[in-house]
């Protein structure tokens, strides 16, 4: 059983930072329901454990990412002195 569901819009973090145009890293993206590994490219280099965001396709196993920042993500509070 195989599925057509797009990776583009998921997000996930570098397993191997990308080196901008000198070539991919690795990327783990939460898709169908788990997880799976794809080639990663960026414009620019992102380092390991980066969270990114698919925002091009490039074939079945590899993708084009962004840094992506959660927006609903908790965020700290300062702690009450």
């Amino acid at each position: 059983m195989t599925s057509d569901a797009s990776p583009i819009g998921c997000v996930g973090v570098l397993l191997i930072g990308t080196r901008g145009e000198a070539g991919p890293g690795e990327a783990l993206i939460k898709i169908r329901g788990g997880s799976e590994t794809y080639l990663a490219y960026s414009e620019t280099a992102l380092p390991k454990g980066t969270h990114v965001l698919v925002v091009e396709s490039r074939g079945a196993r590899a993708v084009e990412v962004t840094e992506w920042t959660d927006p609903f993500a908790p965020t700290t509070l300062p702690e009450n002195d």
